[in-house]
């Protein structure tokens, strides 16, 4: 049982060391996914932005198009009331010299609305330009710092997976599937443990237990961790293997 204990806390010192080495890139990988989505957003807004501004170029230039037509039917029906015949064709061309005038007053109003609304897309244009020239600097300088990261810890990390397969060789499938399970499950990977000072985790262990611990003879599960808990000189052995 000794070779079984021993085989399982090499897998978890090996691991560890992995975890650790995941642990020097911080949360890069999670900064550069928020700022990829930052960057997206801002590229999002600013075609959104200029699609808008598109079309209200092109519904200021039918607008004018429209006040001119008006302004020119406006001078036809004038013209034509000075040489009308009844009362009903004058009263027909004012109805319609009141409905073209509306017309230049709306349109004339809706450019206005056209004018403010384009110089508020200007300024968010030079704020969201802004703002996606830092995040994709950001974002630049983020991979780098990973790349960086990885190129040195790479060849390191691959030794040590190397050495994960051949500790993982070495173990009984019905212990191998246990570690997997208690690992997998815990937020801090930490499937194997060892007793300090007769505490696990920080959780005093009660003293037939450390006992049996310290027979280092049969694995012990820790009832308040669920973790398997081993004497320290079987990690002060993996350390003399792997460093």
């Amino acid at each position: 049982m000794r070779d079984v204990i021993q085989q399982l806390v090499n897998l978890q010192y090996i691991d560890s060391k992995l975890d650790e080495l995941k642990k020097m890139r911080g949360d890069l990988p999670e900064e550069i996914l928020d700022t990829e989505t930052d960057v997206v957003r801002l590229e999002t807004r600013i075609n959104k932005n200029s699609t808008q501004f598109k079309d209200l170029e092109l519904e200021k230039a039918k607008l004018e198009l429209d006040i001119q037509d008006a302004q020119d039917l406006i001078q036809k029906y004038e013209s034509q009331q000075m040489s009308v015949r009844n009362n009903r064709e004058y009263d027909a061309l004012t109805k319609e010299l009141e409905a073209q005038k509306q017309l230049i007053e709306n349109a004339t109003s809706r450019l206005e609305e056209i004018t403010i609304l384009k110089q508020e897309i200007e300024k968010d244009q030079v704020e969201n330009k802004a703002q996606l020239e830092e995040k994709s600097n950001e974002l630049k300088q983020l991979k780098n710092n990973l790349k960086d990261l990885i190129s040195k810890t790479e060849k390191e990390e691959d030794d040590l997976l190397e050495r994960r397969d051949e500790a993982k060789s070495l173990i009984n499938q019905r212990y191998l599937r246990s570690y997997e399970r208690l690992r997998n499950g815990l937020t801090n990977g930490i499937a194997v443990t060892a007793m300090h000072n007769g505490a696990c985790m920080g959780m005093m262990l009660p003293p037939q237990v450390q006992m049996e611990v310290r027979r280092q003879n049969k694995l012990i599960i820790d009832e308040n961790s669920g973790r398997i808990v081993v004497d320290q000189s079987f990690f002060d052995e993996a350390k003399k293997i792997f460093g």
